[in-house]
C-alpha cells in the first residue's frame, strides 16, 4: 500500500504478512480523495477513522495536511502498527487509540468534519454505523461519514445518505450531516 498524495505521497508502507486486516486499494483511495478534495479544504479538517485497519486512510489525511486525524483501532497489532507507521514517518497530526470503535464514539464529546469507518464487512452492526453516528453528534453540520463496505449492504434508504461510489469490490456510502450543530 501506498500514500497516493500530499507531503507523503509515494511513501510504500508494508504491513507484516499475517495482518488480517483489508487495506483499502490505492485505486479507490485516489478516487475517493479526488471527491473529497473538490469538497473540502483539508487543511481545515478534523478527521476521525474509525476501524483504522493498517492506518491507510488516517495516513492519507494527514499527508493532505488536515488539523487533526484521529485513528480508532481495537486490535492490539494493527493498533501497535499504526503507532509504529505515524513514529517512522513523523506524522504529527494523528493521534492513535486502541479502542473499540463504538465504544469510542460513545464516550468521545468534540465534534469532526469528516469520519470514516471501514468496518469488517461482514461486522453485525455494519448497518447500524451512520445511525449511531448520527444519534451520538459527533459530526458537524455539512460534515461527511464515509462508511466503506461490500456490495451486499445498502445504506440508500438511511438518514443523511448523499451517495453511493463503486470502485471495483469497494462501496463508499457517503452521508451528510444536514442538522444544526
Amino acid at each position: 500500500m501506498r500514500i497516493v498524495s500530499g507531503i507523503y505521497k509515494g511513501r510504500h508502507i508494508k504491513a507484516p504478512k499475517n495482518f488480517r486486516a483489508r487495506p483499502t486499494t490505492d485505486f479507490a483511495k485516489e478516487n475517493l480523495f479526488n471527491i473529497l478534495n473538490n469538497n473540502f479544504d483539508f487543511s481545515e479538517l478534523s478527521v476521525l477513522d474509525l476501524f483504522s485497519g493498517t492506518g491507510s486512510i488516517s495516513y492519507e489525511f494527514a499527508s493532505r495536511e488536515c488539523v487533526s486525524v484521529i485513528s480508532v483501532e481495537s486490535n492490539f497489532r494493527h493498533h501497535a502498527f499504526i503507532k509504529k507507521t505515524i513514529d517512522e514517518l513523523g506524522i504529527t497530526n494523528v493521534k492513535a487509540f486502541k479502542s473499540d470503535a463504538f465504544r469510542y464514539v460513545k464516550s468521545y464529546r468534540d465534534k469532526f468534519d469528516i469520519i470514516f469507518a471501514d468496518p469488517p464487512y461482514e461486522l453485525k452492526e455494519i448497518d447500524s454505523i451512520p445511525d449511531f453516528i448520527f444519534k451520538h453528534e459527533i459530526l458537524n453540520k455539512d460534515g461527511w461519514l464515509i462508511v466503506e463496505h461490500g456490495g451486499k449492504t445498502n445504506f440508500s434508504k438511511q438518514k443523511g445518505f448523499l451517495e453511493l461510489r463503486k470502485y471495483g469490490g469497494v462501496n463508499f456510502s457517503i452521508f451528510e450531516n444536514q442538522e444544526k450543530s
